[in-house]
């Protein structure tokens, strides 16, 4: 089992940033594929960021938020963190961190991730 909690999330306006922390617990953690998704009200989850297992640690991201947007892990933290710069009202939605026992290398997809935390609101105003 792993337990994911998000932090980080709130209120800015346009063109700000936000920085995303998501702490993991309960198995060894530098060899999971993490990933960071995101869900607005009335829509479908979708695809934010990914990042690989040790040793590679390549990264994946939605063409939405490429070059705003960067995904980085510390193993010696136990910690997933999605760095947000030029927020856009439209990234505006909860954001979600989620961890694959299964892969070591970054996903797209939600079924390939086995746990998720319980989401960390973004709103950014215009």
């Amino acid at each position: 089992q792993v337990q994911l909690v998000e932090s980080g999330g709130g209120l800015v306006q346009a063109g700000g940033s936000l920085r995303l922390s998501c702490v993991a617990s309960g198995r060894t953690f530098s060899n999971l594929a993490m990933g960071w998704f995101r869900q607005a009200p009335g829509k479908e989850r979708e695809f934010v960021a990914a990042i690989a297992g040790w040793p590679g640690g390549s990264t994946l991201y939605a063409d939405s938020v490429k070059g705003r947007f960067t995904i980085s892990r510390d193993n010696a933290k136990n910690t997933v963190y999605l760095q947000m710069n030029s927020l856009k009202p439209e990234d505006t939605a909860v954001y979600y961190c989620a961890c694959s026992a299964r892969y070591t290398s970054g996903r797209y997809y939600p079924v390939d991730y086995d746990y998720w935390g319980q989401g960390t609101q973004v709103t950014v105003s215009s």
